[in-house]
């Protein structure tokens, strides 16, 4: 998994930035309302990313903080929720935002994004309302959604309940026993050992 691309700005579009990586030119999705965010044509820029892997192609997004990579994954869960409409959700509300909204059933400023209607508006809060990595309870989310998303995703693949993985995944990362093993069998570990904790749990 591609955590974070590092190296120069070379152009914004209205949703998607391109970064110079050793010559090498990455599009990136990203929300429109955090574009200026990312910074100057030319300034140096690490952007967390996220790649979306299909039989037809493949997209990589990017992203200014963790909580906002977090948040788009979470929305990513809710059915009828793809990639293409969690980007644009995120480009019309703020994370900070988004969550008084589901937290406080604010149905009418969710519809304030464009393309989120009524219906849409009433399933994220039921799907996600105190839910969000950025939530208060949550911290532990936002700290596994980068590196370690690749074992959440592949635990939630299993059909554990999401949440649960991820705190299974953020409580055994920072064992002396892990932490203790070379780099390159950590994730193994760590897979290993949620199954057997989610499993009795």
């Amino acid at each position: 998994m591609y955590n974070a691309i590092s190296g120069t700005l070379v152009y914004k579009g209205p949703d998607y930035i391109r970064v110079d990586n050793s010559g090498i030119e990455w599009e990136m999705s990203a929300p429109s309302r955090s574009i200026d965010r990312f910074g100057r044509i030319g300034d140096p820029v690490r952007v967390l990313t996220w790649l979306l892997h299909r039989e037809d192609g493949m997209r990589l997004y990017g992203f200014v903080s963790e909580a906002e990579r977090a948040i788009f994954l979470e929305l990513n869960t809710v059915n009828g929720i793809g990639p293409k409409q969690a980007m644009k959700i995120l480009g019309g509300i703020g994370p900070d935002e988004l969550e008084a909204a589901l937290d406080n059933e604010d149905l009418a400023r969710l519809q304030l994004v464009p393309g989120l209607g009524k219906k849409m508006a009433e399933k994220l809060v039921f799907s996600l309302k105190g839910k969000l990595p950025h939530s208060g309870g949550s911290a532990t989310a936002a700290k596994v959604a980068g590196p370690n998303e690749d074992i959440v995703r592949a635990l939630v693949d299993l059909g554990y309940d999401r949440r649960r993985c991820v705190e299974a995944v953020a409580a055994l990362a920072s064992t002396a026993a892990v932490l203790a093993l070379p780099e390159a069998e950590r994730e193994r570990e760590i897979f290993r050992r949620c199954i057997v904790e989610l499993s009795v749990s």
